[in-house]
């Protein structure tokens, strides 16, 4: 008699993001705030 083949859980892909979101959020942030003072600076 065949055996079913073992089904191995996917790892969740939110699971996964979960320990970079502390870099994540602050690396963001300080990408946007220097683009928004290099706008600034060029505009004005």
């Amino acid at each position: 008699m065949a055996h079913a083949p073992e089904h191995t859980p996917e790892p969740d892909v939110a699971e996964s993001i979960v320990h970079v979101i502390p870099w994540l959020i602050p690396l963001a942030g300080a990408i946007l705030m220097f683009l928004l003072a290099f706008i600034a600076v060029m505009v004005g």
